[in-house]
């Protein structure tokens, strides 16, 4: 296989870091981007280098110069869009979350197996160094775990529009939008990547009318998971700024670090009990891990995307791994938003 030739669909600014991500990357290229906007399309075209310029997603689907497409439209467009592209045989990289619900997410990548293509979500942060070593600390170093929290809170722009009544597609339910869905999104999938499905969801948010529609969207939440013998508490929100680290607590040491999204400064501390009453928690100084910080966080998700294309046996084994993730936080995802009263029309069965 000679260059993988990646097309775009959508003109966002992750689309921006999709494309610096992929110009590290000596064995694929940008050949073709696709907006409902023409003029947009072309205008990302000549920023990259690329050659071919769609208005439309059919007109991409049938180009046979693309090998393989990185998807970046408003969370609701994604299974659909996804289900055409790989029908006429191409590879999906479908930026978080991969669908509106498990349903949608169970249906796309049924259909990527029966074509023979590879469908993968673009949640960075499972493919970066640090979340390897975070999961060798967790299974080795820790203990038993028995509290987790994991958060992720940052104050958005676009909470000035919604204020102002202006429907904006991150906050519109029609469209898949919510705070759970474009930042929590970042704490579930690594809790159940850590510690697989749970047995229990329990949630709570703020939500308020979405303008346009009226229908609840979610601004801010807490879901607590339960596994029986550990609870995973997860914050998420779009309205403050979350400062407070992650951190993953075990009957020998806890494990802390900065910034789900992308994860930063893991520092071990070691319990040392001296069997004394005490009034607050023993333990050694903290012991900063050596973790390999990649220039380009994303650029690590689109080298396993790439990989698991060419049949690389390490990517490919990822790939099937992370389907399940998703699939298994989807189906979390669903109960929260169950719980909170968030609904979307994929939720009805309607695209």
């Amino acid at each position: 296989m000679g260059e993988l030739r990646f097309a775009t669909v959508g003109t966002s600014a992750i689309c921006e870091r999709f494309l610096e991500a992929l110009a590290t990357l000596p064995d694929a290229r940008h050949v073709a981007a696709c907006s409902r906007s023409i003029e947009r399309a072309r205008a990302l075209a000549a920023r990259s280098g690329a050659v071919l310029s769609f208005a439309s997603l059919r007109d991409l689907a049938r180009c046979d110069e693309v090998d393989a497409v990185y998807l970046a439209t408003p969370n609701g467009l994604h299974a659909a869009q996804a289900l055409e592209l790989v029908e006429a045989g191409k590879h999906v990289l479908v930026e978080k979350p991969l669908a509106a619900n498990e349903r949608e997410a169970r249906e796309v990548f049924s259909a990527a197996r029966r074509r023979g293509v590879v469908v993968l979500e673009g949640l960075r942060s499972l493919h970066v160094p640090a979340f390897s070593a975070i999961e060798r600390v967790v299974a080795e170093e820790l203990g038993a775990v028995r509290l987790v929290t994991l958060r992720f809170s940052k104050v958005t722009s676009r909470m000035a529009r919604l204020r102002a009544g202006e429907r904006v597609n991150v906050f519109d339910p029609e469209l898949a939008g919510g705070a759970l869905m474009d930042i929590g999104v970042y704490c579930v999938e690594p809790a159940v990547a850590l510690f697989g499905a749970p047995d229990e969801v329990r949630a709570l948010a703020v939500t308020v009318p979405a303008p346009g529609c009226g229908a609840p969207v979610d601004l801010a939440g807490e879901a607590l998971l339960g596994y029986g013998d550990k609870v995973v508490s997860l914050s998420f929100g779009k309205t403050s700024d979350d400062l407070a680290p992650c951190e993953v607590q075990g009957e020998r040491a806890t494990l802390l670090w900065d910034h789900v999204s992308c994860p930063a400064r893991l520092r071990v501390c070691a319990h040392e009990g001296t069997g004394g009453l005490a009034f607050r928690p023993e333990t050694g100084a903290p012991v900063e891990l050596p973790v390999e910080e990649p220039a380009d966080d994303m650029a690590c998700e689109v080298r396993d995307f790439v990989d698991a294309v060419r049949g690389v046996p390490a990517a490919v084994a990822l790939r099937e791994r992370l389907e399940g993730v998703t699939l298994a936080s989807l189906r979390v995802m669903d109960e929260i938003r169950r719980q909170i009263g968030v609904r979307f029309p994929a939720d009805e069965g309607r695209a």
